[in-house]
């Protein structure tokens, strides 16, 4: 993925809602050729407001429709005075489609997050403030955040991730996939080799190889009691962030599963409380 990345674009369509807070907007962008779909909340008010961009976990494509995934966040960071571009990325809902992006590991996902950023900051629009933007993922989505760090340092001003998967593909694969009997493995190590096979490459597309590149804050917040993301994941993640100089937090939360329940309140006025000082 080092590549000169591109986005832009940005384009309002209809409006799906209208509160006292904020108006919910269609949009589409373009991120290294591709039009991506999702959803924008603007803020009442008058801007501009800093902006962030969600990357939302696994649903499968196919059932997958534009926004899914992270709507609690949406709705919370919004009312907060953010301007929130979710991304819906390739292969969904109304994205153009990219056809080897399941067995090159999903890594264009990490491309349509990088070309939010830059279409925000290039489309001219007075609600948004393109010099302060921090992307937050969640589950998969943490990961995209991952890799966001080390392939675009400095693009964005700070991220989160909650609740995460690994760093490392294999392990995700070995999880999630090969547990599950998908046939994408077979296709992604005839492709690929397995991490056996060929070590390299599998150490090439994990983002703690290129710890040291990255420069903005990360906050990580992971349940004790994540019985889909073992905990254990974010752990070596902020080890390794850590041991490279970086500033990394890794906030564990005692008896939360995947999906934050009782302390997602407490722990998004955390996630608030971290981009206002890293958005000022």
């Amino acid at each position: 993925m080092q590549r000169e990345h591109t986005g832009s674009g940005l384009r309002l369509g209809g409006v799906l809602d209208r509160n006292s807070a904020y108006t919910r907007y269609a949009v589409t962008y373009e991120a290294n050729g591709l039009t991506i779909s999702g959803i924008m909340n603007i803020p009442e008010g008058e801007g501009p407001f800093p902006a962030l961009v969600l990357a939302h976990g696994y649903i499968d494509p196919d059932v997958y429709f534009s926004g899914q995934g992270m709507p609690r966040e949406q709705d919370r960071l919004a009312r907060a005075g953010h301007v929130v571009l979710h991304t819906d990325y390739r292969n969904h809902a109304g994205s153009d489609k990219d056809p080897d992006n399941d067995v090159s590991l999903r890594l264009g996902y990490t491309e349509d997050v990088i070309g939010a950023a830059l279409a925000l900051r290039n489309s001219g629009r007075p609600e948004i403030d393109g010099e302060r933007i921090g992307l937050f993922g969640r589950s998969m989505g943490g990961a995209v955040v991952y890799n966001t760090l080390v392939v675009a340092p400095g693009l964005y001003d700070a991220a989160v991730a909650h609740a995460p998967v690994s760093a490392r593909p294999q392990e995700n694969i070995d999880h999630f996939q090969r547990s599950d009997g998908d046939p994408l493995v077979a296709e992604i190590e005839e492709k690929h080799g397995t991490p056996e096979e060929d070590p390299a490459f599998w150490r090439g597309v994990s983002p703690l190889t290129y710890a040291d590149r990255v420069s903005e804050p990360l906050l990580i917040q992971h349940g004790t009691a994540d019985d889909t993301c073992p905990l254990a994941w974010s752990r070596e993640a902020a080890a390794a962030f850590g041991d490279a100089g970086k500033d990394v937090e890794l906030r564990t939360v005692p008896g939360e599963g995947h999906t934050f329940g009782p302390r997602w309140a407490a722990e998004m006025d955390v996630t608030e409380s971290f981009f206002a000082r890293h958005l000022r």
